[in-house]
């Protein structure tokens, strides 16, 4: 019995098609500082800043009160409705000096990776949410972290929470 031969080359083309897909999906941003080089993933500091953790701390609360319950709006940047990465870019650019990309992808980028033992206040924590999505909060303490969430808006959430406990997956240190 003989086989079409393009049936065998559908096969291969489909296959290494969906090898590409696959890797591509599930990779991880090194741990090491980004130095610049890929467009929109530079961090800046504003000269002279220098943010004391208890500061920082404060700050956040101050954020907290200010955008509690904004509606989590994909692509939103406002506090009519905000998504994840707008909301971290956009605390970041207001309160600390910093300028952040704008989507979650190029944030992972960014800064210098932190061991999950070793979070402090500010630092960008990530999480994997779907195979393919990612989220990103803001550290308060070594537990809490400031978010836009996508069923109760702008919230404090736990990183003990069993929901965010399994889907972690990283921190940066941007400050």
């Amino acid at each position: 019995m003989n086989v079409p031969e393009y049936k065998f080359h559908t096969g291969i083309i489909f296959t290494t098609i969906f090898m590409i897909v696959l890797l591509s999906a599930c990779g991880i941003a090194s741990r090491t500082a980004n130095t610049g080089g890929t467009i929109g993933a530079n961090v800046s500091k504003s000269s002279g800043t220098s943010h004391s953790l208890n500061n920082i701390q404060k700050e956040l609360h101050i954020v907290h009160e200010e955008w509690q319950g904004t509606p989590f709006i994909l692509g939103g940047n406002s506090k009519r409705g905000v998504d994840c990465s707008s909301f971290t870019q956009i605390v970041f650019d207001r309160h600390f000096g910093v300028e952040l990309p704008r989507n979650t992808r190029e944030q992972i980028q960014v800064g210098d990776g932190v061991r999950r033992s070793a979070v402090r206040p500010g630092d960008l924590i990530f999480f994997r949410t779907t195979r393919r999505d990612l989220h990103v909060g803001i550290a308060v303490n070594g537990d809490e972290f400031l978010h836009a969430s996508t069923s109760s808006g702008v919230m404090i959430s736990s990183m003990s929470e069993r929901y965010w406990a399994t889907r972690f997956l990283g921190v940066r240190r941007v400050m």
